[in-house]
């Protein structure tokens, strides 16, 4: 099958555990992700299978918006709940107006120092594997940009928030950021992703929900078309770019590879080509004038002449 889906992402998994679940329900191989989540944090995991998975490479940079707790009193060395305490715990009593200045701050481009405990890597070693060995980890701080961050309430030493962030921005560094400015420590104790570039949470389906509609059917076709049923619909992916629906002759050179006339799209730069409604055949890239070349063509490995979206 070929498509996306979202999955709401269970706390205590790992975004590799999520696919390797999904693979086990589709029954095929070609599952990848658009977007990292840690697993203390649960929420939007866009998923791409079969041919779509192609896609990933529009997503790299992909805005997103969470929800969390920050919890105040002590940092830890992973700077969420999963860590150890990084020092002596203090009793703290929270203002909620002194937080949302504080959190003022952090709006806008800020230098951000990643998490000791992260992906980012030190000569070649992720920073993590080297922080597990106890190995000192000195990561430089980067620019990041924070569109919108909240203090929504805080109860005892706890405060819960909302952002906005470009891709790149670490939560768990605001968190650990805002406990030093305080004097008191402080770490990331929950988040929930809700949204990544154009999927949001509403979309999102339990791993539960999705077995579960491969479960109920009786045969495999039936099975397919159950899950498809769970799929974004082709027309929503990549808002950014237009669409155009192509006739027969059109989609078979585009299938073959070579460019071709879009006079309705001569301002556009990448373009979704489709055939019919749900056939998503490729992304293509403007030449000169309406001249389009395919720089993606969505093929069935089995059938050169079927596009592989639903």
């Amino acid at each position: 099958m070929d498509g996306v889906i979202i999955v709401d992402k269970p706390a205590g998994w790992t975004s590799h555990d999520v696919v390797n679940r999904t693979r086990s329900i589709l029954q095929q191989r070609s599952v990848g992700h658009l977007g990292t989540l840690d697993p203390i944090a649960t929420g939007v995991l866009p998923l791409v299978t079969g041919n779509l998975t192609r896609l990933a490479q529009f997503y790299t940079a992909s805005e997103k918006t969470y929800e969390g707790v920050m919890r105040f009193g002590f940092a830890t060395d992973t700077y969420d709940a999963e860590g150890e305490p990084a020092g002596e715990s203090r009793p703290v009593i929270l203002n909620l107006e002194q937080l949302k200045k504080l959190a003022g701050e952090f709006r806008g481009v800020i230098e951000q120092a990643p998490p000791p405990f992260s992906a980012k890597k030190i000569h070649g070693v992720p920073a993590y594997k080297l922080a597990r060995k106890q190995k000192e980890v000195i990561l430089q701080p980067v620019k990041v940009k924070v569109e919108e961050f909240e203090i929504l309430s805080v109860n005892g030493e706890r405060a819960a928030f909302r952002a906005r962030v470009a891709s790149g921005t670490y939560m768990r560094s605001v968190a650990h950021d805002m406990g030093q400015k305080l004097g008191c420590g402080a770490h990331l104790e929950s988040l929930r992703r809700t949204a990544v570039a154009e999927f949001d949470i509403a979309q999102a389906h339990t791993l539960e929900e999705i077995d579960g509609a491969s479960k109920r059917s009786q045969t495999l076709a039936e099975a397919r078309c159950a899950i498809e049923e769970l799929f974004i619909h082709p027309r929503q992916l990549l808002p950014q770019f237009p669409s155009v629906s192509v006739d027969d002759s059109t989609a078979a050179r585009i299938r073959s590879g070579r460019p071709v006339n879009l006079p309705e799209l001569s301002r556009a730069r990448q373009v979704k080509v489709f055939h019919e409604q749900k056939e998503l055949i490729a992304i293509a890239t403007r030449v000169a004038g309406t001249l389009f070349h395919p720089r993606i063509v969505f093929m069935a490995e089995h059938a050169g002449h079927k596009a592989v979206s639903r």
